[in-house]
């Protein structure tokens, strides 16, 4: 059996991140003290999701957080918490509308910040994740982004989620605003960007995609955490751990300051599956946040001259693609608009038209 691989102290070098937002299955809560009492290495938990309702109704998904289905999870946090691990809430995602109603005049910012700064406050979260997918200005995300430094310190971690083409410029994708005028403007108040490389947006089966972004587009590498799903079922572009091994592998030997990988989501993560969703972790740590970085081992791992990666596999129909390419729109275009209405051909058409 090969030794267990020496890992980083916690807040250095790349991170791991978890995404936790099934926190019940058959009316169980879903644990995730296993991932402190198995030694998995993870640097950060995400709590999902957040979001604004009408009224200024917060919930936790479809309850509010002070519902007593909670109570594990919240008592957990503060385990997870006490041991070194960051956890952070993340507010948005793809149920749309708590963005728009932050977007809007300062009273209504006002009335529906009130309750998100008070969840914050009264679970002593370590930071937020602003997962937006849907339209929001520069100005508005950039007010939200203020206000939450003000109101929390300098400490507080601030991150966003961007599907990975975000990072591209003239790619399409789901937040409205442009994030090198972000990154530009309050690029010292966010901690980092957990880039989604999956559901189209990405590919991390290859070191292309995140090469380009970061040796073409200029993106610093320790702010841009490689997102993947951890389960086929979670979502289009899993990738299995033999092949993001050597992936990753390559990533670190050419980028030493790698921003880390993050795993949407936790519950039935491979391979351990709802039995041992830690497994994950523990096994994206030991090439990720090892002391030295894994050799690189053949196939997909090599760089070649950086250039505009191709478009990652998807789960649209042909059909569809074909359709909106007949229209006059590009397959990347045909894509990423397939991705922002949910593969609705008709949608997708009237968006791109829109542009």
């Amino acid at each position: 059996m090969a030794p267990t691989p020496s890992l980083l102290p916690l807040g250095q070098g790349p991170r791991v991140v978890v995404y936790h937002q099934t926190h019940h299955r058959n009316d169980r809560p879903v644990s995730i003290l296993p991932l402190i009492t198995n030694s998995t290495g993870v640097t950060h938990v995400i709590i999902a999701a957040i979001h604004l309702n009408d009224g200024a109704r917060l919930t936790l998904n479809d309850d509010p957080p002070t519902a007593a289905k909670f109570q594990t999870l919240w008592s957990e946090v503060a385990w997870l918490r006490a041991s070194g691990i960051k956890v952070l809430g993340m507010l948005g995602g793809a149920a749309k509308g708590s963005f728009t109603k932050l977007d809007g005049g300062q009273d209504q910012f006002e009335e529906y910040y009130a309750p998100l700064a008070s969840l914050i406050r009264s679970q002593n979260l370590d930071g937020l994740d602003l997962d937006v997918e849907e339209e929001m200005s520069l100005a508005g995300i950039i007010r939200l982004i203020d206000r939450l430094r003000s109101d929390f310190g300098p400490s507080f971690l601030l991150t966003l989620a961007p599907v990975a083409t975000a990072l591209v410029p003239g790619q399409k994708h789901l937040s409205g605003f442009d994030y090198a005028a972000l990154e530009a403007a309050r690029g010292r108040e966010i901690a980092w960007y957990n880039a989604q490389f999956y559901c189209g947006w990405g590919d991390a089966s290859t070191v292309a995609h995140y090469a380009y972004i970061v040796d073409v587009v200029g993106w610093d590498p320790s702010k841009v955490v490689l997102g993947l799903v951890t389960n086929p079922g979670n979502g289009a572009g899993f990738v299995a751990q033999a092949v993001f091994d050597d992936v990753v592998g390559a990533i670190r030997g050419r980028f030493p300051r790698f921003g880390g990988v993050m795993g949407w989501e936790y519950f039935n993560s491979l391979p351990g599956g709802e039995e041992r969703p830690w497994e994950w972790a523990m096994a994206m740590s030991r090439v990720v946040r090892c002391v030295m970085p894994s050799p690189v081992m053949g196939g997909g791992g090599g760089f070649a001259a950086p250039q505009m990666p191709g478009l990652p596999q998807h789960s649209f129909p042909a059909e569809s693609v074909q359709t909106l390419k007949d229209l006059g729109f590009s397959q990347q275009a045909a894509f990423a608009a397939l991705n922002m209405t949910g593969g609705n051909v008709e949608y997708a058409a009237g968006l791109l038209f829109q542009d």
